[in-house]
């Protein structure tokens, strides 16, 4: 212990002594300090604790309940999710009957939430809407009063800060419905610490649109005699009630209680595997970044630790002194590396929240265990980074040491060997992860492969080096004392490479997601391109007296002076023959030809094995499952209106244009055509016996007409497009539904706003429905992620660099006293 201390303190002089390079070595090691200890901290604070989601969830309440099935249910302990075999309810539950429902004693009030429509700063838009009473104690954790006072009447609201911005009001002014016939005072704003999204928030029975069966949440916050126990809650779910306990947040059921549906499956190794691999991964970082300082430290005092090693000192006394730089660097490292990170963590906690988390954080916390752990790992890194140097010191020449000739110039062929042979495993096992998409295998061979690059790096540099003798005079030099000094610049180009290709592999992460994203999209007309449809609401039961749709032209003449309008094309909706009510349905779908038919469609769930291989394989069974946003289903339109729908171009736009034209359909699936026709199916319920469904679907009456698939535009368009002959064929009619409008951009959100408002006072029946595109979001711990990899990036170049000119100051001092420019010192380096 005694030679340890010793070891110490000399190491700790040295620090002081050189204060450039142990700057760099402590910013090496406390750069991924900083990365990993922001990201603990910032886990930590937005981990809320169990009594914290409670009251995010119901408040000062004892539980929430909602009452949507007139059957038993199973439900999750926290009430997260919810299997009934009741049907759901036709009609909401009175407050009486849950009072009823609930122990002698109990207090609920209403819960409610959906979604309006209010006129905004730009025009009208939707926004959520809650039924709340803020001036109630149990709503105390669930939404916070920020200034003003909460809605006591039916005339006030309250805003959330968001909702504040998109309407255009602030405490004292008023908010409208669309059609203007009903306002609302601003008396406060709120917050809701889960949710920093747009809210209006009202008293519970003057809410608009009170939600129903067919949208928005209904329920109650329960103020109890008693805690609610698991126990109370089972009871109730027989009655159909869904309840979050804060008993049972508190105090968990144990797993055996807990409905086999919703049991977790224990210790999710995946989740540890991959944690394992990203701290091998920091741990290699930090080596790698650390270790070339501390190798460029031991041989500018070789001198010394050869004078040591001519007085006595034994090899275990150099590794001691080489060892104890790390140790006491490290732990400078891991100091700054905790402060700074901790410190960054809470200075962009607000950023963080209101731009990636969406809700409040639970507190300022730093995770201490996660801390201690990374402490540890920062100086027992900086012990690893400094071993091998610790051991190239020992096993030194003294001779050499003492009269200053440089280190090796040549790899040892085995290293190259074994350096190829990991990269080849490497790359085998991350394309045998990605085949297989496992997730473990996958960063198992990226590892594998960095370390074998690590390995053949020396070699790769004595290679480099050759190519110095074409090359002018300051990058001769660099590739020169690049090749002299494996020992320091092979680590320092690793840990660069390392920290390049983790950068890198965040990128291809955030990239695959977003293209598997955008894969499973599919867009129902050209980016930036609005449908504007009009929903018929009248039934005709008087013939000759149908509903009208409003004036298309006036229709297309508000787009364009509120859109970035191009063109507009009008569309019409495939209906009954003339005299048929309109709560009657008709319509017509494309047939797919016989022998294009999936064979085992009508097997589904009872396929083998074999069967269900040689399904997958066959294109005739391929099972679209992605989703889209915007969609017609059905038009009746010209061919002015094909750009706008499918933004088919050339040859393939004027031979679409010729089908309709012709009295056909354009379609997007080439199986429905053959022989340039395709066969529709008449939905004809008029001709049913009053009947609104043909159930027997191969005795559908149908029509042959012409019929194009176009290849061009939209890989998929949002439906079928259909000709007026073709309806006519089919002995059916049509009337007008609305528009389609081509844009020069993206329209904004004001300009939608407009857009609503202006239809909005032409006919509350016109909506309109624009094509954004798949969103565009992606996991903020993997953006986070991907930032600290660059910011490593950026550092470990910048500090290799700097290491690389503080270790040949003595050459360019040289370089400088023989004339050369300053100029050459930074080519150079």
């Amino acid at each position: 212990m005694t030679s340890w201390f010793i070891a110490l303190r000399i190491a700790r002089r040295e620090a002081r002594r050189a204060k450039g390079r142990s700057a760099m070595v402590v910013a090496m090691i406390a750069l991924p300090v900083l990365a990993l200890s922001f990201a603990a901290a910032s886990y930590d604070m937005f981990r809320l604790r169990p009594a914290e989601q409670a009251d995010r969830e119901m408040g000062a309440a004892d539980a929430r309940l909602r009452w949507d099935h007139t059957g038993p249910v199973v439900q999750e302990p926290r009430g997260n999710g919810w299997s009934g075999e009741g049907s759901p309810v036709t009609q909401p539950f009175t407050e009486r009957e849950v009072l009823a429902a609930l122990p002698a004693g109990s207090r609920i009030i209403p819960a409610l939430e959906n979604y309006t429509e209010f006129r905004t700063a730009g025009g009208i838009g939707s926004i959520g809407v809650q039924g709340l009473d803020v001036r109630d104690p149990l709503t105390e954790g669930l939404v916070t009063l920020l200034e003003g006072r909460a809605p006591a009447s039916a005339g006030e609201v309250a805003l959330t800060p968001q909702a504040a911005d998109r309407l255009g009001t602030e405490i004292g002014g008023t908010i409208q419905n669309p059609d203007r016939t009903r306002s609302w005072t601003v008396t406060g704003l709120v917050e809701f610490p889960d949710s920093l999204y747009e809210t209006a928030v009202f008293l519970p029975e003057t809410m608009p649109a009170r939600p129903s069966p067919s949208g928005g949440s209904a329920g109650w916050l329960w103020d109890a005699p008693g805690p609610v126990d698991w126990d109370q809650v089972k009871q109730l779910n027989q009655r159909g009630i869904i309840v979050s306990s804060r008993a049972v947040f508190l105090h968990p059921p144990p797993e055996s209680e807990t409905p086999e549906m919703f049991r977790t499956s224990g210790v999710d190794a995946e989740a540890l595997g991959i944690g394992g691999l990203v701290a091998g991964l920091a741990i290699l970082e930090i080596v790698l970044l650390a270790g070339p300082a501390f190798a460029v430290g031991a041989r500018r005092r070789r001198r010394d630790l050869g004078l040591i090693a001519a007085n006595g000192g034994t090899p275990a006394h150099l590794r001691r002194i080489v060892l104890a730089d790390g140790v006491v660097l490290g732990t400078l490292g891991a100091a700054a590396g905790l402060v700074i990170g901790i410190a960054a963590a809470f200075l962009t906690r607000p950023l963080l929240e209101e731009h990636f988390v969406n809700q409040r954080a639970g507190g300022y916390r730093v995770f201490p265990l996660a801390l201690a752990g990374i402490a540890v790992l920062a100086v027992g890194t900086g012990l690893l980074a400094a071993l091998v140097p610790a051991f190239t010191a020992a096993r030194g020449d003294v001779v050499a040491a003492l009269t200053g000739r440089r280190g090796s110039v040549r790899s040892r062929k085995r290293w190259l060997v074994a350096g190829l042979a990991l990269t080849g495993v490497g790359a085998a096992v991350t394309v045998l992860g990605a085949r297989r998409t496992d997730i473990n295998m996958l960063l198992a061979g990226l590892i594998l492969g960095e370390l074998g690059l690590v390995l053949c790096t020396p070699a790769l540099v004595g290679l480099i080096a050759r190519l110095g003798r074409v090359l002018p005079l300051a990058p001769r030099i660099a590739l020169r004392d690049t090749a002299r000094n494996r020992a320091a610049s092979a680590p320092a180009i690793a840990a660069v490479m390392a920290a390049v290709a983790g950068s890198v592999a965040l990128g291809v992460v955030l990239t695959a997601e977003q293209d598997r994203n955008d894969a499973r999209y599919h867009a129902g007309l050209p980016s930036g391109n609005a449908l504007i449809q009009y929903q018929y609401r009248q039934a005709q039961t008087e013939p000759g007296k149908p509903e009208q749709a409003p004036d298309l032209e006036r229709v297309a003449a508000i787009a364009r002076a509120t859109f970035p309008t191009v063109a507009t094309a009008p569309l019409a909706e495939v209906t009954c023959p003339a005299g048929t009510p309109n709560d009657v349905y008709c319509g017509l779908s494309p047939r797919v030809p016989a022998g294009r038919e999936c064979p085992w469609a009508d097997e589904v769930g009872t396929l083998g094995a074999e069967e269900q291989r040689k399904a997958r394989q066959d294109p005739r069974c391929v099972l679209d499952s992605g989703w889209q946003s915007v969609g017609y289903g059905m038009a009746v339109a010209g061919p002015d209106a094909l750009p706008g729908l499918t933004a088919a171009t050339g040859d393939d736009l004027a031979t679409a244009r010729a089908a309709l034209a012709a009295g056909g359909v354009v379609v997007g699936d080439p199986r429905f055509v053959e022989d340039g026709k395709v066969t529709l199916e008449i939905y004809d319920a008029s001709q049913q016996s009053g009947t609104t469904a043909v159930r027997d679907l191969a005795k559908l009456p149908t029509v042959v007409v012409p019929a194009y698939a176009v290849s061009t535009g939209l890989p998929a368009f949002g439906g079928i497009i259909l000709s007026s002959g073709a309806v006519e064929a089919a002995k059916l009619s049509h009337r007008p539904s609305g528009l389609v409008v081509s844009t020069s951009r993206m329209p904004t959100s004001a300009e939608q706003d407009r857009l609503t408002a202006g239809l909005r006072e032409l006919d509350a029946a016109l909506y309109t429905s624009v094509e954004h595109g798949p969103s565009q979001r992606s996991d903020p711990m993997l953006l986070v992620l991907a930032a600290a990899a660059g910011l490593i990036t950026l550092g470990a170049a910048g500090i290799a660099t700097g290491l690389a000119a503080a270790d040949g100051r003595a050459d360019l001092s040289t370089l400088a006293a023989v004339g050369a420019s300053p100029g050459y010192g930074g080519g150079c380096r």
